[in-house]
């Protein structure tokens, strides 16, 4: 969804009271991340609020996995949150274990729904997130090849696991599926999981 030309100077109008503000402590944190969130969303096609209820969706799921050691010490979950909804995905010891921390996180205000691709198996040991990560960036990079008009690698969202992708985004009926041809084609990637959500018209 575009975003209404009023937006278009607001980065450059909190960067200016950065400057000129004194500090203020936790406010002046508050004007940093709002300008950060602002400044994220120039290319994003969701609003400026939807981006901010991802934040706190993911951050809330993720403490909700701190403040259970009972699933947290039995597994390797991942949590993002896209236009309000919610993939975790990763490794447990038990499909229970994952069903139970899917269930918590779906009571969140706001959720619209849960995507549980939590796998039962050993967790990625620190060396296979090590390379998930490089992984993932090196895809992000390389969707600066994919020849769509007007499109914006920076519109999708990537998280990997073990070698498997996951692909988060509004994007177009000529993307999605160039998009998922093309991540396919990349050494190192096992499998494609695609959780796009499809632009009408």
């Amino acid at each position: 969804m575009p975003l209404k030309r009023s937006l278009k100077n607001l980065p450059a109008i909190c960067v200016s009271l950065l400057i000129t503000l004194p500090p203020l402590g936790g406010c002046t944190a508050a004007i940093v991340a709002t300008t950060a969130t602002v400044a994220s969303t120039m290319h994003d096609r969701r609003t400026t609020a939807t981006v901010m209820d991802d934040q706190e969706i993911k951050l809330r799921a993720r403490a909700t996995l701190g403040n259970h050691p009972e699933i947290s010490t039995h597994s390797r979950i991942h949590v993002t949150s896209f236009n309000r909804r919610v993939l975790i995905f990763g490794q447990a010891e038990s499909r229970q274990l994952a069903d139970t921390f899917a269930h918590l996180v779906s009571r969140q205000p706001k959720l619209k729904s849960v995507y549980n691709e939590v796998e039962v198996r050993p967790r990625a040991s620190n060396l296979d997130v090590s390379k998930d990560s490089a992984l993932t960036t090196k895809i992000k990079g390389s969707l600066w090849q994919v020849g769509i008009k007007g499109f914006d690698p920076t519109r999708v969202k990537i998280s990997t696991t073990l070698g498997n992708v996951y692909l988060l985004g509004l994007v177009t009926a000529e993307e999605g599926p160039a998009i998922v041809e093309h991540v396919r084609g990349i050494s190192g990637v096992k499998k494609v999981i695609e959780i796009f959500e499809y632009l009408e018209g």
